[in-house]
C-alpha cells in the first residue's frame, strides 16, 4: 500500500511552537542550525534575530525555495507575490516592517523587517507563526498595515 503525506510548511512549524532562546550563555542548538542555514557560524548565539533563519529551516526540510539569508526582507525576492486575499494558511510566508515608525520601502531588502509563516488574517491584523516572537516560535498578530508582501514558496 502507497500512502501519501502531505506535510504544509505551517503544520512543519507548528511542531516548533515554543522552542526558544535559552537564558544566560546557553544557546539552543536548534536556532543555531537554523541560523547555520542563512551562513552563521555553528556557534553564534541564540540572541541573533533568527525569525528568517527559522522560516529558512522549516523550507529546507520541506526542499522549499529559500533566501539563505537572516534578513527577513529578503523573503521578498523568494517565490511569487500573492495577495491578502489569496494568501494560503501553509503556503505563503508574509514579509512585515519592524515597528510602525517609518522606514523604508520594500525595495530595501537590507532594511529591519520581520518575517513568518501566514496563519491567517482577521479584521486589521495578519497572524503570523515566527521565530524570534518573544524570542520563540510562536503565533502572534500584526496590523495589515505593516505587511510589505506576501510570498507562496509552496506550489
Amino acid at each position: 500500500m502507497t500512502r501519501t503525506i502531505d506535510l504544509t510548511l505551517y503544520a512543519l512549524a507548528q511542531r516548533y511552537i515554543g522552542i526558544a532562546e535559552m537564558a544566560g550563555s546557553a544557546d539552543h542548538p536548534l536556532i543555531q542550525w537554523w541560523l547555520s542555514l542563512c551562513g552563521f557560524p555553528s556557534d553564534v548565539h541564540d540572541e541573533v534575530p533568527w525569525c528568517s533563519a527559522f522560516v529558512n529551516g522549516m523550507a529546507w526540510e520541506l526542499r522549499l525555495p529559500r533566501s539563505k539569508s537572516a534578513a527577513a526582507r529578503s523573503w521578498l525576492t523568494v517565490g511569487r507575490p500573492v495577495n491578502l486575499q489569496d494568501a494560503e494558511v501553509g503556503f505563503d510566508v508574509v514579509v512585515i516592517s519592524r515597528g510602525e515608525e517609518p522606514q523604508p520601502g520594500p525595495d530595501v531588502l537590507a532594511a529591519p523587517g520581520h518575517v513568518g509563516i501566514y496563519a491567517g488574517w482577521e479584521g486589521g491584523q495578519v497572524s503570523l507563526l515566527a521565530g524570534n516572537q518573544g524570542n520563540a516560535v510562536s503565533v502572534e498578530g500584526f496590523p495589515l498595515s505593516r505587511v510589505l508582501g506576501i510570498r507562496r514558496i509552496f506550489e
